[in-house]
């Protein structure tokens, strides 16, 4: 039977239908799955914490590294993706261990021997790539580190990140308006990065005032929380840019609706970066309470 003229399905569906493609939100089914699936994941992993957090999160930056150095199409793929990911196994390995330095010189390193292996055309690339897949593990691996405040920092980076991208999705389609980046990415709107933004950093703030025994400040976990949505979002649009630089639609197949673990961690890892950065440069006993205490 022809789909366009079949028979409406009880309870209005068709009508259903036909809003979700008005407002294109054809996918959001197979994207919520596919989200709710990480998302359990990544909270399960969180509060079992230990080689378990650590192994995930490893998982993930791998995946990220081989997607990277397969999207850039430059020479030796495999060698660059087998060195750097080499690097990012001993580098979590040494992490645990509280070999911190050298868990950090490894990246370097292993950036250096990406950049030769890819060429001339494409050292830069490649490098940057061991660096991003490299930046979000130490990142989120510093974060979690502290005992009392590490699982609240995390847990507040997935409010903001998550809330951002989710209430971003919804604002775009929903309320539409002029483009944000048209010639980056055509489907991100300015209002649904306003909303996106506003709602990460809302969220955030309410996430780490929440969580028990910590009830961090409000007002500048609120604004530190619109800085990480707003690189996020960001994150976002770099990515977007590099695979049009590639002419690459995904990053690849690994996640149904969402493309490549690339394409749905690129504003968590802009976020994270910056929230270990930040944590770190405030000089607290640990990088999550830099993040997140404030007298």
């Amino acid at each position: 039977m022809d789909k366009f003229n079949s028979p409406p399905a009880p309870g209005g569906t068709k009508i259903g239908a036909s809003l979700m493609a008005r407002h294109h939100l054809e996918d959001l089914w197979l994207r919520a799955a596919s989200a709710a699936v990480l998302i359990v994941a990544s909270v399960g992993t969180l509060v079992a914490g230990g080689w378990l957090f650590t192994l995930f999160w490893l998982l993930g930056a791998l995946a990220v590294h081989w997607e990277w150095q397969r999207l850039i199409g430059a020479p030796l793929p495999w060698l660059r993706s087998f060195g750097g990911g080499a690097a990012l196994c001993a580098s979590a390995v040494l992490f645990r261990l509280g070999q911190n330095e050298l868990a950090f010189l490894l990246v370097p390193l292993a950036a250096a021997f990406a950049a030769w292996a890819a060429g001339r055309a494409f050292r830069l690339w490649a490098g940057f790539g061991v660096f991003y897949a490299g930046g979000l593990l130490l990142a989120v691996l510093s974060l979690r580190q502290a005992p009392f405040f590490g699982s609240c920092a995390i847990g507040w980076l997935f409010a903001v990140v998550w809330g951002a991208d989710s209430m971003a999705y919804f604002g775009g389609r929903l309320i539409g308006g002029p483009k944000l980046a048209p010639r980056i990415s055509p489907g991100k709107t300015r209002s649904g990065f306003i909303v996106g933004v506003l709602s990460g950093a809302a969220f955030g703030a309410l996430a780490a005032h929440f969580w028990p025994n910590v009830q961090a400040r409000i007002l500048p976990v609120f604004l530190l929380g619109l800085a990480a949505a707003a690189l996020a979002q960001g994150g976002d649009l770099f990515e977007s840019w590099v695979k049009r630089r590639f002419g690459v639609k995904d990053s690849s197949r690994l996640i149904p609706g969402h493309g490549g673990l690339m394409d749905r961690l690129d504003g968590f890892i802009a976020a994270a970066i910056f929230a270990a950065l930040f944590g770190l440069a405030r000089g607290l006993p640990s990088v999550a309470a830099g993040l997140l205490y404030w007298q």
